[in-house]
């Protein structure tokens, strides 16, 4: 157990570190701290809280910086939460329109993004296997080659190609995917698959063979897409630092953010979360995280939680202004989502 006078001098070290990113010597410790005490005393503490854990001497310095225990500690007994201040929160609001869920999730992470300068994460909601399609278009590119247009029930639109043994014309595409339209949209994949067999018999077997293929691929596409990682501002990371100086540790970040399944295991940490939740360093088991922290906070769609927000960034980090940014955005997100 720290008493207020430790707790008092870490939590100006850290405050001191994230402002100023150098070591925190004794003389910064007595002129912030608001503490009347010798420097011989300050010293005896900043002993005491090494042999803690709490802070490192780096070789170079006099000065100590906090460690990731030490954050640990800051960010749960002694960090105080700004509030957004009124301009940032106007900006939110803004730009984060019920319009569209897929462009409200994009522009949820460009804000986590640009108002931290970090980068910003948004998991989006699991898509259930049931509704397969809501629209289905078929476009011929050549003899053989084939655009199916699919539109799912979030109201994405998806393309792909379709390569075929026969040769449709214009006509028979309109005829199928009006059939399937008809027929099959918003149905359970399970239920499409139980009646193609039986129903696809009243139309020739190259039709059948179309349709089937169609439905295999929107099937393919919903599960490719059931839970996707949307990152933004991945590049700003590059100017931080605390991390550009150490290539390796960003080559990992960068292979885990082209990856992304490390990431979502963690996010998938978050769901379990009541508001914001923090990982700092190594406490989130992924090794291409050491160096730095993620804030997450999940949120809702009709009371349900269905993903989660995030910023990821170094571990010096003012969390005092990330973690009401991430907050509020999972706010506004589960605003958002509930009015589609």
């Amino acid at each position: 157990m720290l008493n207020e006078r430790a707790k008092t001098l870490l939590k100006t070290l850290v405050e001191r570190y994230i402002h100023e990113g150098e070591p925190v010597g004794s003389r910064s410790l007595s002129k912030f701290s608001g503490l009347d005490l010798s420097p011989a005393t300050i010293r005896n503490v900043m002993v005491d809280l090494e042999e803690m854990g709490y802070v490192a001497s780096p070789h170079t310095s006099a000065g100590r910086i906090p460690t990731a225990k030490g954050y640990r500690f800051f960010v749960d007994s002694l960090l105080v939460v700004q509030s957004l201040d009124i301009k940032e929160m106007s900006l939110l609001e803004n730009q984060m329109h019920p319009d569209n869920p897929s462009r409200l999730i994009n522009v949820a992470s460009q804000m986590l993004s640009e108002l931290t300068r970090f980068a910003g994460i948004v998991v989006t909601p699991k898509r259930s296997g049931g509704a397969v399609f809501r629209y289905i278009e078929f476009m011929a590119l050549s003899e053989k080659r084939i655009l199916l247009i699919m539109v799912t029930p979030e109201g994405d639109v998806q393309n792909r190609i379709i390569f075929t043994e026969t040769s449709y014309n214009q006509s028979d595409l309109i005829e199928a995917s009006n059939f399937l339209n008809q027929h099959y949209a918003g149905c359970a994949l399970e239920e499409i698959r139980s009646r193609l067999q039986l129903e696809l018999k009243q139309l020739r077997y190259d039709m059948t063979s179309l349709m089937s293929t169609a439905i295999e691929i929107s099937s393919d596409v919903i599960r490719e897409s059931s839970e996707a990682v949307v990152l933004a501002g991945e590049h700003k990371l590059l100017d931080v630092k605390d991390l550009s100086g150490n290539l390796t540790s960003l080559k990992k970040l960068f292979e885990l953010f082209e990856r992304k399944t490390k990431l979502l295991q963690l996010m998938e940490l978050s769901r379990q979360a009541h508001g914001v939740k923090i990982f700092i360093g190594g406490e989130s088991d992924v090794a291409a995280l050491d160096e730095v922290s993620v804030v997450t906070a999940p949120y809702e769609i009709e009371g349900k939680v269905v993903g989660t927000v995030g910023v990821i960034g170094p571990r010096r980090m003012a969390y005092e202004r990330v973690i009401p940014i991430v907050n509020i955005t999972a706010r506004l997100l589960t605003s958002g989502l509930s009015q589609n």
